[in-house]
């Protein structure tokens, strides 16, 4: 159904890069309506191995409808309905496929929302955007896995995995979210090197809010501390969230994103 000339619902942006497959990215968009046409979008970033079904994006999906406002949620290639396999992708895969969507799919100033490895992409994708002479509105990161690939995998990986990454080309890791062992491969590791941001100063020249769960296993919440270090030159909040696990999809949790996005 078309509203003020966007289709919403189910959608998919076609893209191709020099030397990669094409894909076709699937993404689901809600229209604004009313006074919420006057207000920033929202587009959600997932996390490693997520998908736009989620509780976070079922969450604002349904806020977004309530409140009349813009609302953009999409899965990187090999996640969800989108082309392509998993063990295929890159950051900077999903970088672009990010920020074709953007271009693609939004309309004026834009709050991103990025969960886990989506924060990251948030950062980089707001990065990009300054180079362009452009600004997000405002970003809202959940647990974010800034260089996950390298500070989180690579630098925590023993002998025995370094090796199955380097020879055999990847490492099955085991997570209590996913019924599946996730395939961490080589290549995904050393193109991350190319998208690291942690040892230099982040400008994004729009205000950040950080929640992040201190009970997180898969992203210590003294990894945001470290991020907020590097976020120093922008206006930077950091809500820790005693009980709250990586997900920090408990009702509460939700409640306070939704509130956190219309307070910017």
């Amino acid at each position: 159904m078309a509203v003020d000339g966007v289709e919403e619902g189910l959608s998919f942006v076609d893209l191709s890069l020099a030397g990669r497959e094409p894909w076709r990215i699937a993404r689901r968009i809600r229209a604004a309506r009313g006074a919420g046409a006057e207000r920033p979008g929202v587009m959600l970033l997932g996390g490693f191995k997520s998908d736009m079904q989620g509780s976070k994006a079922a969450h604002l999906d349904a806020w977004a409808e309530r409140e009349g406002r813009a609302f953009v949620r999409f899965d990187y290639s090999g996640h969800g309905e989108s082309s392509g396999r998993f063990e295929d992708g890159t950051i900077g895969d999903w970088l672009a496929q990010s920020l074709a969507v953007l271009e693609a799919s939004t309309r004026g100033p834009q709050i991103l929302v990025g969960s886990s490895m989506g924060g990251w992409l948030a950062l980089l994708m707001a990065r990009r955007l300054v180079e362009q002479g452009r600004r997000p509105h405002a970003l809202v990161l959940i647990a974010p896995a800034v260089d996950f690939t390298e500070e989180l995998i690579w630098k925590n990986a023993d002998d025995a995995i370094r090796r199955a990454i380097l020879e055999e080309g990847a490492w099955m890791r085991r997570s209590p979210y996913s019924p599946e062992p996730t395939p961490i491969t080589r290549r995904l590791i050393e193109e991350g090197r190319a998208h690291l941001m942690l040892e230099d100063v982040i400008r994004v020249n729009a205000p950040v809010h950080i929640m992040q769960g201190m009970r997180d296993e898969d992203v210590p919440y003294r990894h945001a501390l470290r991020l907020m270090e590097c976020l120093a030159c922008d206006p930077v909040v950091l809500i820790l969230v005693m009980e709250g696990d990586h997900r920090l999809s408990r009702s509460e949790d939700l409640a306070h994103l939704t509130a956190t996005i219309e307070a910017l």
